[in-house]
């Protein structure tokens, strides 16, 4: 098809019923035999919709007319919801959110995994508005728009939106874009700074400032008073994340706390840590109750960060044997552990998607598992530690399709049975599914 063609297609218009939700969470229906997502919908809805992209198989569309509602549909709390592409569920209610994750959830186990959970868990949720505490925003320098822009990028296009507040991110800073804004447009280095770093602790919220231009002694007294003025700590970043630092030399130093397990842990401002720190806290507690550890026992943690679950284990008494591939992170939960008084605790450093066959981290014997690895899972250590055969795994999981990968090899390889999965509302009003599986090992 030329050129004009396509575009002559593009502007015809159809109607289709909604009969579902794709993993990133558009609608989806069937014209003449083809699939047609439609952002902005939700099952039950018939929309009069204009294709996007077109191809062989299947097209993707944008909503022109909504002809009937689905009972779900609630009005977005941001203005902006359409255009930025940080969120893809504001027009859905809170509990058809939490349908849609469980309903991914469980498709993935059964048609991946080839498993079914024994029971399907109560969603964990917390907050849903003003909870992210880590992001990273983009940020433009576009006098056409009346100058610098803040905030994330626009929904299936490379620009940064032109955001005047964000309700996901913690108030501190999703109410003071426009200010944030204006600050760096008084910046001499204000089109050679292309993006920030949010980091929230609960003494602290540091704003890291990717510059690729060293700051004026003018800049540097314009980003200190933005720091007094809103309670920021600022860093710079020049280089790599090496490089980042504090302007002032009495930044506090940010930390996070467990009160249900009298600690508190120690983070730098580029470090991972979880999203949302209401479902960190019940996440832990919740995979905690699970294993349900003993003083007597061996427990192994992997991809272990900087001691999010290692300091609470180590409360019970257990020898916690943790590992993680970055070097700083380990350091990070060494420090942690003798922060909090926890002498049991073993950090290792390696490579988790490459290791020996018999690693000098594996203990011996080992009676239980913790797993939180990165979206691409956990294959290269399942059969591992599945040779030690631990009688429980609590596998923590940020991406459905591997935590069913590798729960279709522990079940139907190893032995074990899946006692139980649901998700955690980490991420809510996106399409990002957090979950966890517990799985036991099987008589005999």
């Amino acid at each position: 098809m030329s050129r004009k063609g396509k575009r002559a297609r593009k502007q015809v218009h159809g109607v289709v019923d909604i009969t579902d939700l794709a993993s990133n969470a558009r609608g989806v229906g069937h014209v003449d035999g083809k699939a047609v997502f439609v952002a902005d919908t939700l099952p039950g809805e018939q929309v009069l919709f204009k294709p996007t992209k077109v191809k062989k198989q299947y097209e993707e569309a944008a909503m022109v007319t909504l002809f009937s509602a689905s009972e779900a549909r609630v009005t977005p709390v941001c203005r902006h919801f359409g255009l930025c592409g940080g969120c893809a569920l504001q027009h859905a209610s809170a509990d058809s959110q939490l349908a849609f994750k469980q309903s991914q959830l469980m498709n993935a186990l059964t048609r991946v995994g080839h498993v079914t959970p024994q029971a399907v868990a109560e969603p964990l949720t917390d907050e849903r508005w003003g909870y992210r505490r880590r992001a990273r925003l983009g940020v433009k320098y576009v006098p056409k728009k009346g100058g610098t822009l803040v905030g994330f990028r626009e929904r299936g296009a490379p620009f940064i939106a032109q955001l005047s507040r964000c309700e996901v991110l913690i108030p501190q800073v999703g109410e003071r874009l426009q200010d944030l804004a204006a600050m760096i447009d008084r910046l001499s280095i204000r089109e050679r700074l292309p993006q920030i770093e949010v980091a929230a602790a609960d003494n602290a919220t540091a704003l890291v400032f990717r510059v690729l231009d060293a700051p004026s002694d003018g800049d540097l007294e314009v980003l200190r008073a933005f720091g007094v003025d809103h309670g920021f700590s600022i860093y710079l970043q020049p280089g790599n994340e090496e490089t980042i630092a504090p302007i002032d030399a009495n930044a506090p130093a940010l930390y996070y706390e467990l009160p249900a397990f009298d600690a508190r842990l120690y983070f730098r401002p580029n470090d991972f840590v979880q999203i949302h720190a209401g479902i960190n806290r019940q996440m832990i507690e919740t995979a905690l109750a699970a294993l349900d550890v003993s003083a007597d026992e061996t427990v192994l943690e992997l991809f272990s960060g900087l001691g999010n679950f290692s300091v609470p284990l180590a409360r019970s008494g257990a020898r916690v044997v943790t590992v993680e591939g970055e070097a700083g992170l380990v350091g990070r939960a060494r420090d942690n552990a003798l922060a909090n008084g926890c002498t049991n605790i073993e950090a290792h450093v390696d490579n988790l998607f490459e290791p020996s066959e018999a690693p000098n981290w594996l203990p011996a014997s080992v009676d239980k598992v913790l797993l939180d690895p990165p979206r691409s899972g956990a294959a290269e250590v399942i059969d591992l530690i599945a040779a030690k055969a631990p009688s429980r795994i609590v596998y923590c999981s940020c991406h459905p399709a591997t935590l069913a990968r590798d729960a279709e090899r522990l079940v139907h390889e190893h032995g074990y049975r899946l006692a139980s999965a649901g998700v955690m509302d980490m991420f809510p009003h996106t399409a990002h599914i957090e979950s966890m599986a517990v799985f036991d090992k099987e008589p005999g």
